[in-house]
């Protein structure tokens, strides 16, 4: 028998946490709450979570500030949910390591999915096992893509750090060279689900994306914008890369 996953649940909307934690528990999810970040760190602490539902409007520390302190000390899957649901605070959140975000209000149903949809992607990202889904390099116009690491080390040697949702995007990109993607393409596919959110936050994603890959200065930029249509990878040679579409899961 599979071990129950263990869920932190992190809102100081009491309401909020006893219900989601009934709710979780009927999908076999053990579900623990949290009210602020350092009775967050406490239940941590106490024993393993598989992924933390975290709330950005908090007293105290805010949830985007205790998401980069968690990903900076841990891989463990974050789900956002907040009553913000400005595109710019999403695209902030995915930045900082969240592997998907919901706003509030929000289907008990819908986040369950979502639970489940993140932890099917944790397990696959972390069982090298699977040899048909796991390609640990990929390279691309000298650039490599260290897929566990989730990093990319770039012509020069300079090692640059991926955000899940950079990694997802790129991925998507690495899979379709020189191949135009539309906005809800890559929504869609760099997500694994059409993402709930305006059209503006793939704009800000696939921007931040680019000026990480950005070269020499001068040189054409690697992610080009088709004015009305979408984004094209324009990378000449892709070696590694069949393979992603199943680890992204």
């Amino acid at each position: 028998m599979k071990p129950q996953p263990q869920i932190l649940v992190v809102d100081d909307d009491a309401g909020i946490t006893s219900l989601l934690r009934d709710y979780l528990a009927r999908f076999d999810f053990c579900a623990h709450a949290a009210s602020d970040g350092a009775s967050m760190h406490d239940q941590l602490a106490r024993q393993p979570i598989d992924l933390v539902v975290l709330d950005l409007m908090l007293p105290g520390t805010d949830g985007l500030t205790l998401a980069r302190e968690l990903r900076q000390r841990s891989s463990v899957p974050i789900i956002m949910l907040t009553a913000r649901a400005a595109a710019v605070e999403r695209v902030v959140g995915l930045e900082l390591g969240a592997d998907d975000y919901m706003a509030k209000p929000f289907e008990p149903r819908e986040l369950v999915a979502r639970i489940q949809t993140v932890l099917r992607r944790s397990v696959a990202r972390n069982d090298p096992s699977d040899s048909d889904a796991y390609t640990e390099t990929v390279r691309f116009d000298g650039w490599v893509l260290h897929r566990q690491q989730r990093r990319l080390t770039s012509p020069s040697g300079l090692v640059v750090q991926l955000s899940n949702a950079e990694f997802s995007l790129l991925t998507t990109f690495l899979n379709a060279p020189r191949k135009v993607l539309a906005r809800d393409q890559l929504m869609e596919q760099a997500r694994g689900r059409a993402m709930d959110c305006f059209e503006r936050s793939i704009d800000l994603l696939v921007s931040r994306l680019r000026q990480k890959l950005s070269g020499q200065e001068g040189s054409p930029p690697l992610i080009k914008t088709v004015r009305g249509v979408g984004y094209v990878l324009d990378a000449q040679q892709v070696l590694g890369a069949p393979s992603l579409q199943r680890a992204l899961g």
